[in-house]
């Protein structure tokens, strides 16, 4: 390989980072205007439509359907910003929410049950990562297997039956609300401030751009790709078993099929965003955008026509869009 195909790549990046790391990006992209002027029109279609649906009453009754999809957006942006997908967040919550519904039925303490479903989230990530980083099996395959996997343990350690009557002090963590905010939203906030801060005001950003610009250049400049990518699945895990444990406070209720189709929400409001599916480029800006885009419009659709299956229609639809508007406002063509 040459100095110029191995420097490329690295100078490109943090020298433009409008177009490698959108991370450290402060005004809105292309595609980010468009999730606004779009997420702006469908906000006044519901207004003209059925004004209800907008008040602030209304509005955060329905947001407790989106911060668990918000959380597990945070690490999956960056996990497809190095190139990378995890397929297994949706199977990753279940087996997470039948740990803890198993723990509390063996009269674990309700601390104890929650450790234990955070640990588990934290291996079957560590798992996704260890065949990723390590082993090197593409992660469309390696999260693809553990998908089904992870599903089908939780299946067969809960035998179909699902467990309820959780205390009125876990239940809180879900159902609860702080200075009029629900609580789930702001362990959001946190973890957004979080990662933001991170990806912006540290390296990590640059090299998660470099990782999925040119993993080989990346390697030859001396970034630690291989325990970069390990720790990003794993954190993936930990947040699938986060979300697991507030969908249990908020429906009081731990079974197999939690989490079920997940992935593809996650990943349509990643990429609808404006990560780019082959990596080198996103924003959490822009994950934001996506999952508000997503949330506002099934919400909408079943509150004006009651029909729950258009919802997927509606996901799909977004999800080539957003395939379509990577193509097209890539800066480069891959």
């Amino acid at each position: 390989m040459s100095t110029e195909q191995l420097d490329k790549p690295i100078i490109e990046q943090p020298a433009k980072p409008s177009k490698g790391s959108a991370l450290r990006g402060i005004l809105p992209s292309r595609q980010e205007i468009v999730l606004l002027v779009l997420l702006a029109g469908l906000l006044g279609l519901a207004y003209a439509l059925s004004p209800n649906f907008l008040t602030p009453t209304a509005q955060i009754g329905l947001s407790t359907h989106v911060w668990e999809l918000a959380l597990i957006a945070l690490p999956m942006t960056l996990i497809i910003l190095t190139a990378g997908i995890d397929l297994s967040v949706g199977s990753t919550m279940a087996l997470s929410a039948v740990t803890f519904g198993l723990s509390y039925q063996a009269h674990l303490p309700i601390g104890v049950c929650a450790l234990l479903t955070l640990a588990v989230g934290g291996l079957a990530g560590a798992l996704n990562g260890f065949f990723v980083a390590y082993v090197r099996v593409h992660p469309l395959i390696a999260t693809l297997a553990t998908l089904a996997a992870y599903r089908g343990i939780a299946e067969g350690l809960s035998l179909g039956r699902p467990v309820s009557g959780f205390p009125d002090s876990f239940t809180q963590l879900g159902q609860g609300t702080l200075l009029g905010f629900p609580i789930p939203g702001l362990i959001f906030l946190v973890f957004l401030v979080a990662i933001g801060l991170c990806v912006t005001r540290l390296p990590l950003g640059l090299w998660l751009s470099a990782i999925g610009y040119n993993e080989t250049a990346a390697r030859y400049s001396g970034i630690a790709v291989s325990k970069i990518k390990f720790w990003l699945y794993t954190s993936s895990g930990l947040m699938a078993a986060l979300a697991a444990l507030l969908f249990v406070a908020r429906r009081n209720t731990a079974k197999a099929d939690v989490g079920a189709g997940m992935e593809l929400g996650v990943i349509t409001a990643v990429v609808l965003g404006g990560t780019s599916i082959f990596g080198g480029r996103g924003r959490l800006f822009g994950t934001v955008l996506g999952v508000l885009l997503i949330h506002e419009t099934r919400e909408f659709v079943s509150w004006q026509w009651n029909r729950d299956e258009l919802n997927l229609i509606v996901i799909g639809m977004l999800l080539i869009l957003s395939v379509l508007a990577d193509s097209l406002l890539s800066p480069k063509a891959r």
